[in-house]
């Protein structure tokens, strides 16, 4: 619970949902990788961060951060009470404040470039031992730092609101009073200190496991030996068979590898349920949601919302789905397939480029800007490389260096909208960095905002560049997949965490249990117009979130209905509304998603704000049965 340097072991960077030659140093990247008809590809350069695994820096910044850490618990443990006690101190308790800000910001440095070059390349054996050597050193440095936030919340309320007065503890208002709504769940120091020690060996460890495990993985399609996120990509083949195939290897190596993946979901479950116990928190997402600043009654009435939605939404859309290739049921490995008869097109990497660049520029020059910075300075990792951590991120890294986005670019549309997508978190996080260390940060629920927001401009520029009715159809149809995958799936992850954690409160689950309980919440959202093809019930295995952020998916709905209604809004706002926007995204976490969103007259606890937001899916929905008609 409490807040240290070492949160970045654990908090995984802002990542788009799934429907996924090594780099051996910041050096050796280039940006002549290239794939087939996609143009040269991008890799990061790190050594904005440190010029390699090897570099003294690193060392230096470590021992650096160490001597702060011990020289601030020697300077202000047991005395900050005091220190809040008298306008005399408050300027000490200030300065305690900035102090432990600045170490965050040198320690939040060094494990940033270790996630980052373990991302490159997680099966390189070199990078995991650096990402673990560093976890540790660490995690043991800032045991120093973690008697901070537990003192602070022992210090009366009044004697903190009467503190408030200094003009530079005014300043960290947001986050002490954020660090203080944890107050009811921290425990002794001791306590507290054993949680944090032993997190390195405990749900840190077991994350490891899990992402080096899936990296490693390979699937046998059609003759070909892939890794994981070529695999995934296939499922959008335009072969049916191809597809099925893909399917097929999926879920042949998810079941032989059931009992690893089984054991390590059982004992995150437990570690988590343990965790809770010692807390007092009631319910199993109950500390997701303090994280995320959102009340549990908000996303309750998200949650009932998008249910309740399920017909109206994907269980239509995937019945005319099924109508357009002549079926009555599409086949799970069909979900995502391209329309019949309409050409998929490639986008080159600098097509991709201009296409976002463009739509970004046409709602703020300065928003196009700030995301033209990530091409120009190498800040994205573009290519498909053995090892790589599948899917996608943007990474915040700290406010004194700068963002990082990882892609696995093949050409497709998605892709095309996934760069979207994780531009609008870099940018995000660009604006908000000026914040600080402890107030950068934004809660789940608004991080997706400017990610959901970037592709629906891209995707409405790239809608209204095209004439071709067919093209058009093709558009409209994957942009509701997106969304749906978005809304409805996410909610069904929700769902399907929350009778997992659920039921493992009274024992362990079999890999046989946790696949019925996948294939109960998948049939509920997607409906009958999708079978459920033999295999699928293995699906749930290699889902990153459940592993790394448990209750995270629900941000994803949050954000794609928030952004629904607030497109809504710009579409009929007068001028103005790109400042305010941006404005919103520079607060960062400094202000609560009920204060960002009332200048655009929204309000998350409005039980319309939810279906003002669904029902943009549904005019979209009722735009391709039109076309049908015509």
């Amino acid at each position: 619970m409490p807040r240290t340097a070492t949160a970045a072991t654990r908090r995984k960077p802002s990542t788009r949902p799934k429907s996924g030659k090594p780099v051996k140093s910041a050096k050796s990247a280039t940006p002549a990788r290239r794939a087939a008809d996609l143009g040269a590809l991008p890799e990061w350069n790190l050594a904005d961060l440190y010029a390699s695994i090897d570099a003294p820096e690193i060392g230096r910044d470590l021992d650096r951060g160490e001597a702060e850490c011990l020289g601030f618990e020697k300077d202000y443990k047991g005395r900050l009470a005091e220190h809040a006690a008298t306008p005399a101190g408050w300027p000490a308790l200030a300065e305690a404040i900035r102090r432990y800000e600045a170490v965050q910001d040198l320690l939040g440095r060094v494990i940033s470039y270790a996630s980052l070059v373990y991302a490159g390349n997680t099966s390189d054996p070199r990078h995991a031992k650096f990402y673990g050597d560093v976890q540790e050193r660490i995690t043991a440095i800032s045991l120093h730092l973690l008697f901070f936030t537990l003192e602070l919340n022992r210090i009366d309320d009044a004697l903190i609101d009467k503190a408030m007065a200094d003009p530079v503890l005014a300043y960290y208002r947001p986050w002490v009073e954020d660090v203080r709504k944890e107050k009811p769940y921290q425990l002794e120091d001791r306590i507290e200190q054993l949680f944090h020690e032993k997190s390195v060996s405990g749900y840190a460890a077991w994350n490891r496991l899990f992402d080096e495990t899936i990296a490693a993985l390979r699937f046998e399609v059609q003759g070909r030996t892939l890794a994981i996120e070529p695999t995934l990509n296939l499922l959008q083949d335009r072969s049916g068979k191809v597809r099925k195939a893909a399917a097929q290897a999926l879920s042949k190596t998810f079941a032989e590898n059931l009992r690893l993946f089984t054991l390590v979901t059982n004992t995150l479950a437990k570690d988590k349920e343990i965790s809770d116990r010692w807390r007092g928190f009631a319910d199993v997402a109950d500390e997701r949601h303090l994280s995320n600043r959102v009340e549990r009654e908000v996303v309750e009435a998200l949650v009932s919302a998008v249910r309740a939605s399920y017909p109206r939404l994907s269980h239509r859309y995937y019945a005319l789905k099924a109508k357009w290739f002549g079926k009555k049921a599409l086949a799970s490995w069909d979900r995502n397939a391209p329309l019949p008869q309409v050409e998929m097109r490639t986008f080159r990497w600098t097509e991709a480029r201009d296409t976002v660049l463009s739509a970004y520029g046409a709602f703020s020059p300065r928003m196009a800007d700030i995301a033209r910075r990530f091409f120009d300075e190498r800040w994205i990792d573009a290519p498909v490389r053995p090892g790589k951590s599948p899917g996608a991120f943007a990474h915040p890294t700290v406010p004194s260096a700068h963002p990082y986005v990882l892609l696995n670019y093949q050409g497709k549309p998605r892709d095309v909208m996934t760069l979207a997508h994780e531009l609008g978190h870099g940018v995000h996080q660009v604006l908000a960095a000026p914040n600080g260390p402890l107030m950068a940060p934004t809660p789940l629920t608004l991080a997706e905002t400017a990610s959901v927001f970037g592709e629906m401009l891209t995707f409405q520029r790239l809608l209204a560049a095209t004439t071709d009715c067919k093209q058009r159809k093709a558009m409209l149809a994957a942009k509701v997949e997106d969304m749906i995958n978005t809304v409805v799936r996410q909610i069904a992850f929700y769902t399907f965490e929350r009778k997992v954690h659920t039921e493992r409160k009274t024992g362990e689950l079999t890999a046989a249990r946790l696949g019925q309980i996948w294939l109960e919440v998948q049939a509920e959202s997607l409906g009958p117009a999708i079978e459920l093809k033999p295999g699928y019930e293995v699906f749930w295995a290699y889902i990153p979130h459940f592993i790394h952020s448990p209750f995270y998916v629900y941000a994803y709905a949050f954000g794609d209905c928030l952004v629904n209604s607030l497109y809504a809004v710009y579409e009929h706002a007068e001028r103005g509304f790109a400042d305010r926007y941006l404005a919103m995204l520079a607060a960062g976490g400094t202000r609560h998603h009920s204060e960002l969103l009332r200048p655009f007259g929204l309000d998350a606890r409005d039980p319309d704000f939810w279906q003002t937001g669904l029902s943009l899916i549904g005019r979209m929905i009722d735009q391709l049965e039109a076309l049908d008609r015509t």
